[in-house]
Parts: structure tokens; C-alpha cells; sequence
């Protein structure tokens, strides 16, 4: 018998969201599928090979995932979006033909002094205004100018990143693109990468020739506030457990850890198989909503390591095995995050390697 939990991942919607990113860039652009985190929490190797016909490449983070990729027999191209921080990781970059993402001085100096066997493709980091990554325009001129003379780089594609996309008109935007495209004017308009999703979704200038779709993939808007944009995304994970009892609370009683929920009236209460073990977040507050049997129930009290604690008035019917929706279909990822003041990047990448991930076409 297993946990009655599971998080069901609706690959169909995930390559329509894919297919969507292009048709953005009126399939002008090639995408880069992000499967960084392990796919956001959904399977890196179960999202990859769902999109491998279509995919014209996939993004992670470090060697590891990219590594685990092509253990999985992935071909398409993999850009490590951290780059390469040893020989070593040089060394099995090129050995596995991955495609590293430069952005310190101090890669290029690895770079110098071990020069790889077989001549590959390297994205060149700008930083535009995010100053996390990259270098400033000067610096990356004359680093562009630098990779591109060495015979063992294939091609360099320029790349930046986004501050504030999910806020659309916020004034950094333009101020990021506006760098981007005069810096590449200089170098005579290499291939580059810009968009994210919230860019992809909102600011078509923003589309060169490769997109970056990540979590507009797995079916999240991807905006600070309104979604309208996203409204065409198909969500991908919903995340299920069930009832499993139910109690009848008289007035003055108390649920949970800490006794911090006080019975002000007879209640109905259930008790739902998942917890912050499962990587729900213990800091939601309490009247997030539930769904059960399409009847939206809010949370009571803590939540425990193994389980959550519901009020049934409104659906006096639920029964002992009835299904509860988290999050899905019923009800976004991005509703609930709001309630746990985070983002659906974080619900998502949370859910731990104990919910069962089930696969569906």
C-alpha cells in the first residue's frame, strides 16, 4: 500500500505550454526547455523526454543536471545556466558536448589554460542591470571579441536575464533590453537569448532567436500580479492526497500544534494526507483553500509534518477517501501561492522525492 498522495503531471499540457512559447515568437525563435531543479519539481528526465521531439534544447543549472540528462540518453543540446567552475567541469562538459554559459573572468582563464579536444558552443553572460551574473558592456565586447578567436569555440551566443519581466511595464525592463540590443549592434548582432517567460509571454521585443520558456512550461503565470497573459497555460502538476478522518469538534476545542486555532462554533473537520514532509508549506496561512469533490474547504491551523487539518462546512458530504486537491486544475499554484506569501516557483520546486510523481498523456 502506499501514502494515499501523489503529484499527477499531465504531460500533454506540458508540451502544449512548450509548443505555446514558440508560437509566441511566431516560431520564429528556438527554445531552450528549463528543466533546472528537476524540471520545477515535475522530473527532469520524465519533462525532457516528454518534449524531446519538439525541443530544440533544454537549460539547467549545473553539470549534475545536465549530466543526469544525458545518462537518461538526452541528445539535444543542454546549457548549464551556471556555467563551469573547474577543469574538470570543462573537461566533462566537452566530453558529454554540453554547452556552458560563461560569465567571470576566471572561466575564461580555465578555459585558456585547458583548452577542450573538440570545438564547442559557449553563451556569453551580460549583465544588463540583474547584476548577478555576466559582465558589464565593456568587459563583454572585449570578452566576445576574445572567445570568438579561439579555435576551439564553435559559436558564442550572448545571453542576459530579466530583473523585473513578471512586472511588465516596471522601467528596468527597457533599460535591460535597451542594453542588450546596443551591445549587440556593436558586435554586429551575434545570436542571443533574452526572453524568460514572463518576456516571452509580454515583450516581443524581447524574442532573438532563442527563448528561455521556463515556468510558463509547467503551466504557472509567471507574473507578479496580473495573469491575463498567461491565461492560455495549461497547468501541469496537480498535487492530490485524500481525507483521511474526519472529526466533529464542539466549541472551545482546539486543532493542532500550538492550539492556535479556537472552535468558535460546531465544526466538521478533516484531517488531509500531506504535510510540510511532503514540502506543502508550514508557513501557509490558515484559509488556504482546499478542493474537495469540487467544493473549495479552507485550512484550520498548523500545518503538521505529515498532515493538514480542513474545515467542512461547506461540504458537510466528504467522506473518508475523498480526493483533495492542493493545487491543479481547480486550483492554481499561483492562488496558493499568494496565501504562503511566496511564489509558485518555490511550491513547485518544494514537493519532496516522497510524493510519487504519476505520469499521464
Amino acid at each position: 500500500m502506499t501514502r494515499p498522495i501523489r503529484a499527477t503531471i499531465d504531460l500533454n499540457s506540458l508540451k502544449a505550454n512548450y509548443l505555446y512559447a514558440k508560437q509566441m515568437s511566431g516560431y520564429n525563435a528556438q527554445a531552450l526547455a528549463v528543466v533546472k531543479a528537476d524540471a520545477y519539481g515535475h522530473g527532469a528526465i520524465a519533462t525532457a523526454k516528454a518534449l524531446e521531439e519538439e525541443a530544440d534544447g533544454f537549460a539547467v543549472a549545473c553539470i549534475e543536471e545536465a549530466l543526469q540528462l544525458r545518462q537518461a540518453n538526452i541528445k539535444a543540446p543542454v546549457v548549464l545556466l551556471e556555467g563551469f567552475f573547474s577543469a574538470e567541469e570543462l573537461d566533462a562538459i566537452n566530453h558529454h558536448d554540453l554547452q556552458p554559459l560563461i560569465h567571470s573572468n576566471k572561466q575564461i582563464e580555465i578555459l585558456r589554460k585547458h583548452p577542450p579536444k573538440t570545438p564547442f558552443t559557449v553563451w556569453l553572460k551580460l549583465d544588463t542591470g540583474m547584476h548577478r551574473l555576466g559582465f558589464s558592456p565593456d568587459q563583454f565586447i572585449a570578452r566576445y571579441s576574445e572567445l570568438t578567436q579561439l579555435p576551439y569555440i564553435k559559436q558564442v551566443i550572448c545571453t542576459s536575464h530579466f530583473a523585473c519581466a513578471d512586472e511588465p511595464d516596471h522601467p528596468l525592463n527597457k533599460k535591460q533590453l535597451d542594453c542588450f540590443s546596443q551591445t549587440l549592434k556593436t558586435l554586429d548582432n551575434p545570436p542571443a537569448s533574452l526572453a524568460n517567460s514572463p518576456a516571452i509571454l509580454a515583450m516581443p521585443e524581447s524574442h532573438y532567436q532563442w527563448l528561455r520558456p521556463g515556468i510558463m512550461l509547467y503551466g504557472s503565470s509567471p507574473f507578479a500580479h496580473n495573469h491575463n497573459q498567461a491565461a492560455a497555460l495549461k497547468p501541469v502538476m496537480t498535487l492530490t492526497a485524500e481525507l483521511i478522518a474526519i472529526k466533529h469538534l464542539a466549541a472551545g476545542e482546539t486543532i493542532g500544534y500550538g492550539a492556535t486555532y479556537n472552535v468558535s462554533k460546531p465544526l466538521l473537520m478533516g484531517v488531509v494526507s500531506i504535510g510540510y514532509g511532503d514540502g506543502y508549506p508550514r508557513y501557509i496561512s490558515e484559509g488556504t483553500p482546499v478542493v474537495i469533490n469540487g467544493i473549495r474547504c479552507p485550512i484550520v491551523g498548523r500545518v503538521s509534518m505529515d498532515m493538514i487539518t480542513v474545515d467542512l462546512s461547506s461540504y458537510p458530504q466528504a467522506r473518508i477517501g475523498d480526493s483533495v486537491e492542493l493545487w491543479g486544475n481547480q486550483l492554481s499554484v499561483n492562488e496558493v501561492a499568494t496565501y504562503a506569501n511566496t511564489i509558485s516557483y518555490e511550491l513547485l520546486t518544494k514537493i519532496t522525492q516522497r510524493v510519487p510523481r504519476h505520469y499521464i498523456w
